[in-house]
């Protein structure tokens, strides 16, 4: 009787411990997916943020950049034929006529709202430049909160399997992160000098969202990271 009191004690015991295991492992599955899934949603808030970073920069170069006068003029010109196209149609349709005075009126009032509009350049071009920083902070700051969440989990393992190529850590967290931003938060750990990365420094970056990760495929199976930080 106690052979079998102690054989059904360690079978209680065994049993506790194989529930206390599969407790646990459903409780870190569902940690990983609910961490998986806030990375996910800053990965989003990030692409879009750089996306209207890079409309807005486009959008300085264009209306206040180096050749930004020939192109103020220029549509200016446009301007023009546009609306004496307007006059033309609307005296045809509705039977206007319309004297030369009335003509010189209105292209004047034109010209002097293009004057007016051009002497506010330089005020136009400050008030996008707070629009480019502020679409800047916005970015930085939801690089830093997804920063922060893959500091918990992905970068330990990074650096615990570095060696290790741009390439195999997209198909390892396919499902969670994008190729360019893998690549820009590993580039935060190069920059913090924990990573280094000796060749194929790409600066997909600088591209629209939708051209980044075409222009790191090629290149990723060779942008191979190597840890200096000591994994235990």
């Amino acid at each position: 009787m106690l052979k079998a009191s102690n054989s059904d004690h360690l079978n209680i015991e065994v049993l506790n411990a194989s529930t206390n295991n599969v407790n646990k492992a459903s409780d870190n599955n569902v940690q990983h997916s609910g961490f998986c899934e806030q990375l996910k949603q800053r990965e989003q808030q990030w692409w879009q943020a750089r996306q209207r970073l890079i409309a807005l920069e486009e959008r300085w170069m264009f209306w206040f950049g180096e050749n930004s006068l020939i192109m103020w003029l220029m549509w200016q010109l446009v301007s023009y034929v546009l609306v004496a196209i307007v006059l033309m149609l609307s005296s045809k349709l509705f039977d206007l006529q319309l004297y030369l005075w009335q003509y010189m009126t209105i292209f004047g009032a034109q010209t002097l709202l293009f004057a007016v509009t051009l002497g506010s350049k330089g005020r136009l071009a400050n008030r996008l430049q707070n629009n480019i920083d502020s679409a800047d902070f916005v970015r930085e700051q939801a690089l830093n909160e997804m920063y922060i969440l893959a500091s918990d989990i992905i970068l330990p393992a990074i650096h615990a399997s570095a060696p290790i190529s741009l390439q195999t850590i997209h198909e390892r967290y396919r499902s969670h992160l994008k190729l360019a931003s893998l690549r820009r938060l590993l580039q935060k750990e190069v920059d913090a000098g924990r990573l280094v990365l000796g060749q194929y420094q790409i600066e997909a970056e600088v591209l629209p969202p939708e051209l980044a990760d075409e222009a790191l495929s090629p290149y990723a199976d060779k942008m191979v990271y190597k840890s200096l930080v000591n994994i235990s």
